[in-house]
């Protein structure tokens, strides 16, 4: 990846469009936001994987991920929470947590971070009547 400087920030050309990054969230995303947006992501990809290859149906799977900075040392990102919720029919909620867990274990974002940034995973399973 080549980042380019910009007036208000820095930008870098990818296969599916421009990426603005700036410390100001008027002219592009904020590092932070793209810090947990890659270890969501990741860890939504994989554990989306994980349940395709185990033949699990849902209707839905969501994350909200929220942040604790430490505005002490430089607004580091000191830990990232992830809530999950899958939504479907005749979900094993003891099996999905087995699952997230396998995903954690395979997502390189998180096991790039996992020694400097806490991260917690809440699975919540919301069963759909049919």
């Amino acid at each position: 990846m080549n980042f380019y400087l910009k007036e208000n920030g820095m930008q870098v050309d990818l296969e599916y469009g421009s990426l603005d990054v700036s410390g100001n969230e008027d002219y592009g995303f904020r590092p932070f936001q793209l810090m947990i947006a890659s270890i969501a992501g990741c860890s939504g990809s994989v554990l989306r994987k994980i349940l395709a290859k185990q033949r699990i149906k849902y209707e839905d799977l969501s994350i909200n991920a929220e942040a604790e900075r430490n505005p002490e040392e430089a607004n580091r990102i000191e830990r990232i929470v992830l809530y999950y919720v899958i939504k479907g029919y005749h979900l094993d909620p003891d099996k999905l947590s087995k699952n997230l867990a396998l995903a954690r274990k395979n997502c390189s974002m998180i096991r790039s971070v996992e020694d400097s940034i806490t991260i917690e995973e809440h699975l919540e399973t919301i069963e759909l009547s049919q």
